[in-house]
């Protein structure tokens, strides 16, 4: 039996554990509705919580083909006060006039203007400083601490902060600038292949938790870096191409120009030199450097009139459907009426009797006109179409223009378009554009897409764009006849783009320049030239283009010798023998 006692005790503590319960729930309840307590807690949870912190991963780096390095990136430093700890002004100003050549009286006002008006904590003196100068400031805050410790009077320097962070560097400073882009002091990616390739040179920024324990802070995990690219050009042959570039500028009096040098069977791009170049290191001049963006890389951003390289594109058409062939005759006589208009050739005199091999040998407009027209609107502009005219190639590069090819059913198209168009004439294409259409002549009838990334490299292992094919507008054979026909041509007229030992083939172009008011200026030209070779297993291509040459308007006298030297520094960089050496080896 259970005795009264025994009850009245277990009585009791039923009573002692509702009255505990009772109060634990009023206390939590107080806590509940009392904001001081509550925010008192939550104030110490935040304290005893790990706090987070975003990582930006340090940026990709880009190489040359032959892994010299044309972007990276460097340490420099952040310089600021804790402004709640400074209590000398003038000693922090002093030493940053000392040591980064800082102005003393915007330093010392800033400091006592910041701490009067108590509305920061943190205030930036300055940013983006040398590692050296950044280091030389940190071993003489070093210094003043020795000294200091060792019981000597110190200037104080409390509350100064150095903060070291990355910044872009472009080492080769002016080569491959158009190709390369930059970013700026805000990060912000700008043109070429810092823009194109942005977040996968960026990186994937990760959120990591800080831990409290200074024991545990080997457990913080490593923050992948961006991917790294290597590009298909080389840096020392760049380098030669721009210098001939700029030399041409000089020598011919030009405006400006472009000179692009791609791989005919897989588009990689060897070279690719746009003026004005610009020291990527000082960025921040190009806006009185580069007048538009559209000049920044006039290769794949500044479309024009190519003029009489486009009729490459037009005969390849024309022998392709089999309206004509090299021995073809057509009796030009100096004029050609096309939709109600008169089409002259360039020296508005008669040419008689040509083959299709004498038309792109003097050049005649009349001849291609007639081409065009008798192949019809419906057939050449579904050509030119298939060519990409007008179309973005797909260059990684970023700010690339697509030109435009009007074609009927546009309101602004007429019927003497077909003529005009035919030599390029009202028509605006890219340097860049106008090689990958006219791989297909160098390629078997394949077009390549070009492109400046060879592959992307990161710690699990490296990845190589494939050649990317992006048309067959045209058959072999078509492509096998244009290329014979036009190393023809420039042989019979000896031309100045012919090159000693080698065998090649291409285009001359000298365009009038259309104006704002929608004519073309009688003194002022654009001259081009599109060539490829070896004709007999063509390796490369080559686009010249030189804006406005005042020695001589003619493609002829300036934008082919300059295809001439830069075919003879391409063969030396490829290490492509002569025709006759090449031949030789083939019989053994």
């Amino acid at each position: 039996m259970t005795s009264p006692f025994d009850s009245w005790r277990g009585y009791l503590i039923a009573a002692v554990i509702a009255l505990s319960s009772l109060g634990v729930l009023g206390q939590i309840l107080h806590i509940q509705r009392n904001p001081e307590i509550r925010n008192f807690f939550e104030n110490q949870k935040e304290a005893l919580s790990e706090p987070q912190e975003k990582v930006t991963p340090e940026r990709g780096k880009i190489y040359d083909r032959q892994g010299n390095l044309l972007a990276g990136n460097k340490t420099v430093y952040e310089i600021g006060v804790d402004v709640e700890s400074v209590q000398e002004p003038d000693s922090i100003a002093k030493a940053l006039v000392s040591s980064i050549g800082a102005d003393y009286e915007t330093i010392y006002n800033e400091i006592v203007q910041a701490k009067a008006a108590k509305t920061q904590r943190y205030l930036i003196l300055a940013n983006y400083i040398p590692a050296k100068e950044g280091r030389a400031l940190l071993r003489y805050i070093e210094h003043l601490k020795e000294e200091s410790n060792a019981g000597k009077r110190t200037p104080d320097l409390e509350g100064l902060m150095l903060i070291p962070h990355l910044e872009r560097s472009y080492p080769e400073r002016t080569v491959a600038s158009n190709i390369l882009g930059f970013i700026n002091l805000e990060g912000v990616a700008a043109y070429g292949v810092e823009g194109k390739y942005n977040e996968i040179l960026s990186g994937a920024p990760v959120t990591i938790t800080v831990p409290n324990n200074p024991n545990e802070v080997d457990e913080v995990p490593d923050v992948p870096k961006g991917t790294d690219l290597i590009l298909t050009i080389h840096r020392d042959f760049q380098a030669e191409i721009e210098t001939l570039l700029n030399q041409a500028l000089v020598d011919y009096g030009a405006v400006s120009g472009v000179i692009v040098v791609m791989d005919s069977r897989t588009g990689e791009i060897w070279a690719m030199a746009s003026t004005p170049q610009i020291d990527l290191n000082q960025y921040w001049e190009y806006g009185s450097i580069v007048s538009s963006p559209s000049e920044y890389n006039r290769a794949i951003s500044m479309p024009y009139e190519p003029g009489s390289v486009f009729k490459v594109l037009t005969m390849a058409a024309a022998i392709d459907t089999g309206v004509v062939q090299p021995t073809t005759t057509y009796l030009d006589t100096g004029s050609i009426l096309v939709g109600g208009s008169v089409i002259k050739n360039w020296n508005e005199k008669p040419w008689g009797m040509q083959d299709m091999i004498g038309c792109m040998q003097h050049s005649l407009n009349v001849c291609l006109a007639w081409v065009a027209v008798e192949m019809g609107p419906q057939t050449f502009y579904d050509y030119m179409n298939r060519f990409g005219i007008g179309h973005l190639t797909g260059i990684d590069l970023l700010g690339e223009a697509a030109g435009r090819l009007k074609i009927p059913g546009d309101a602004d198209w007429y019927p003497v378009d077909l003529g005009t168009n035919s030599f390029g004439q009202g028509v605006s294409t890219t340097p860049i554009q106008m090689l990958m259409a006219a791989s297909a002549l160098a390629n078997d009838g394949k077009m390549v897409t070009p492109h400046v990334v060879y592959a992307m490299s990161r710690e699990n292992g490296e990845y190589v764009i494939p050649p990317q094919i992006a048309g067959e507008p045209i058959s072999a054979e078509t492509a096998h006849t244009m290329t014979e026909m036009l190393a023809t041509a420039l042989e019979r007229e000896g031309s100045k783009a012919l090159v000693p030992g080698y065998r090649v083939a291409g285009k001359t172009g000298t365009a009038q320049i259309p104006t704002p008011y929608g004519v073309y200026a009688e003194d002022t030209t654009n001259a081009s030239f599109i060539g490829w070779g070896p004709v007999d297993d063509p390796r490369f291509m080559v686009y010249v283009w030189l804006e406005k040459p005042t020695s001589s308007p003619w493609g002829s006298e300036t934008a082919a010798p300059l295809f001439e030297k830069v075919v003879e520094k391409t063969v030396l960089f490829m290490n492509i023998p002569p025709d006759s050496v090449r031949e030789e080896m083939a019989q053994r």
